[in-house]
């Protein structure tokens, strides 16, 4: 059965079509105060990122000196995570797409990622947001190698799912990468691998040039300071995909975030996709530092909500929805990164033993 919590109270026909409204009304309202204060903080965005890159490979070609390893290390990560989350991420989901910038059009727009712009619109824009936490259609859940849920039976592989999960934070940006290949399909004979091939092939440019400039270009530059910039450009790829693999893993796998059956979205109406936004949700606590290394996903109850709204938006829509969902019953999944990580963790371990022994435990 799909994973529910007992949080939030069942809501009538009538409930969940009201509670809807009240969400659009709400998205129409913030999309109407949406303009140049908006253009101008998605520019600084960009410029913090361009001048953070610049600023840690510069110190990395001194990477010798320690003081410089570290800090070139630190600024190139967060570089990184910076135009991952807050602008690349956002970019893709279109958020800025109504400045007809062609720097910042969501269906063009390519990041700092071995994952090619085209496969994450696929996978994370369409298949997640369309499908979140629903078992058989969200590949997020789990990434295909995770189990997260009863629904997925238990196989002996799952004893590593730990295991799998340290691997799936160091190396982040590459899970991401081949995770739209859908491989484990080619297994079950579901995918050719004429299409796998053909997938591949279109990918690999984008493999090819995101390892060559952080692992073979920029460390030949440094000449005899390679060994330092190569470390360092490891280092801050790291950083940034642990990073990115807490948020993202808190923003989903908490305790209380629920998963769906495919049979939940027959008929489902726009207030039905409300609420299962809502329920397979969690946000982060924090301030605005931490709102902006997290792309505001910390927010994510509101992303999933409104994911084409700017990022930068959800913290004055998050007093609002929680309030709605106060008044509909509905519990508003929200705890400090430690509280919910720690949750994220307890799950991991939890659906790695047979049923039986998570049950007696």
């Amino acid at each position: 059965m799909t994973t529910q919590s007992t949080k939030s109270r069942q809501l009538t026909r009538d409930e969940i079509e009201a509670f809807g409204a009240e969400l659009d009304a709400m998205r129409r309202d913030v999309m109407s105060r949406v303009g140049e204060s908006d253009a101008v903080y998605i520019r600084k965005v960009q410029s913090f990122v361009r001048y953070t890159e610049i600023a840690g490979r510069g110190l990395l070609f001194a990477g010798i000196f320690p003081p410089a390893f570290i800090a070139g290390s630190a600024l190139l990560g967060i570089s990184k995570i910076v135009d991952n989350m807050e602008l690349g991420h956002n970019v893709m989901h279109g958020q800025y797409d109504w400045l007809n910038d062609p720097t910042l059009r969501g269906n063009e727009y390519e990041w700092d990622s071995a994952c090619t712009g085209e496969a994450w619109r696929h996978s994370h824009n369409f298949m997640h947001h369309t499908y979140t936490n629903v078992v058989g259609k969200d590949r997020d859940l789990g990434y295909g190698v995770l189990r997260l849920t009863d629904d997925e039976p238990w196989q002996p592989k799952y004893l590593f799912n730990p295991l799998m999960a340290f691997a799936l934070a160091v190396f982040f940006q590459w899970g991401v990468a081949f995770h739209d290949l859908e491989t484990d399909r080619v297994m079950k004979g579901e995918k050719s691998r004429e299409q796998l091939w053909t997938e591949v092939k279109q990918n690999f440019p984008k493999w090819a040039r995101q390892f060559g400039k952080d692992y073979v270009l920029f460390p030949l530059l440094a000449g005899p300071f390679f060994l330092p910039v190569l470390l360092g450009n490891m280092t801050a790829n790291v950083i940034r995909n642990v990073w990115a693999f807490m948020i993202i893993f808190c923003g989903h796998f908490t305790t209380d975030a629920e998963t769906f059956s495919e049979e939940s979205l027959a008929n489902e109406t726009r207030g039905d996709w409300y609420v299962r936004q809502l329920r397979g949700s969690s946000n982060l606590e924090g301030g605005k530092v931490f709102h902006f290394f997290s792309g505001n996903l910390s927010h994510q109850i509101e992303h999933h909500m409104f994911p084409d709204v700017p990022a930068i938006r959800y913290a004055e829509l998050a007093p609002k929805v929680r309030e709605i969902c106060a008044r509909y019953g509905q519990n508003y999944n929200t705890g400090s990164l430690w509280t919910q990580f720690s949750q994220v963790c307890k799950r991991i371990v939890t659906y790695s033993v047979p049923p039986q022994l998570a049950t007696a435990h």
